[in-house]
């Protein structure tokens, strides 16, 4: 009994990394934002293809946090322009999931250099809807695919 239970822990264990391999090759369908919740995607794009340090700071709530990869975090609409000061360039926020309710939402992606690229890596925004409605960034995480 015992060397038949060791078998079949040996031939699953086996097929683990296949099935590892296999889900990390195909991406995560895209998801189809509302316009409201496309803008904040839109807006962060552009501002990081043209490394504006300035409008991108401004797409974030007063009180924001960026949780960056490997970076101790930024908190502050000035701490958050100086942290992105001379950052930018080609880039792509493909969207997988999200949420609103009330003045809170979140979006879920992926992010690449450009639209056909493989995902380079992933990102958490968590929303706050500002008194006028318009969605603006609380926190900004985002990481690297490969380790």
């Amino acid at each position: 009994m015992k060397k038949a239970a060791l078998i079949v822990a040996a031939l699953a264990l086996s097929l683990l990394p296949a099935r590892a391999q296999q889900t990390s090759a195909s991406p995560l369908s895209s998801a189809q934002l509302p316009g409201n919740l496309q803008r904040v995607l839109t807006d962060y794009e552009n501002a990081w293809q043209k490394k504006d340090a300035k409008a991108l700071a401004a797409l974030f709530a007063p009180n924001a946090f960026v949780l960056p990869s490997g970076s101790a975090p930024t908190r502050g609409r000035d701490a958050i322009e100086k942290h992105y000061t001379g950052s930018g360039g080609p880039l792509s926020l493909r969207p997988l999931a999200y949420a609103t309710n009330g003045n809170l939402g979140y979006i879920i992606g992926a992010y690449s250099r450009s639209k056909d690229a493989p995902d380079e890596g992933k990102f958490t925004l968590v929303l706050t809807r500002d008194a006028k409605g318009r969605w603006l960034i609380l926190s900004d995480m985002d990481n690297l695919n490969r380790r």
